[in-house]
């Protein structure tokens, strides 16, 4: 049974930085790609940006491009989520995601998901 548990969210001020993770069981981690998405509320899920196998390359939406920074360290089975600059645009629950292979940015092409957790950027 594959579990994604992430960890890491919390309520932080404007400017301030977060570090989110996300630990995975059930599966052969180095053989998934990993995805962080976000929702906000009334919003649809969002993709953020994804990392490859090995964690050699990552790929950002445009909105968190300089700001985010996704990395895995496959010996812990974990991936992470480090964001600097947060805004309160960046309140959202976020996801940590799986897929044998990357295949887009929306939901639907993403196999195994967390449960979530939230992060609240006040002004």
């Amino acid at each position: 049974q594959v579990q994604l548990v992430e960890s890491g969210g919390g309520m932080v001020q404007s400017g301030d930085s977060l570090k989110l993770s996300c630990a995975a069981s059930g599966l052969t981690f180095s053989n998934y790609v990993m995805a962080w998405f976000r929702q906000a509320p009334g919003k649809a899920r969002q993709f953020v940006g994804y990392i490859n196998w090995k964690g050699t390359s990552t790929f950002y939406e445009d909105s968190v491009k300089g700001r985010f920074t996704i990395s895995r360290d496959n010996a812990k089975n974990t991936v992470y989520l480090q964001m600097s600059s947060l805004t309160p645009e960046d309140t959202a629950v976020f996801y940590c995601a799986a897929s044998s292979y990357y295949s887009g940015r929306s939901a639907a092409d993403w196999d195994y998901w967390g449960q979530g957790t939230q992060v609240t950027v006040s002004s």
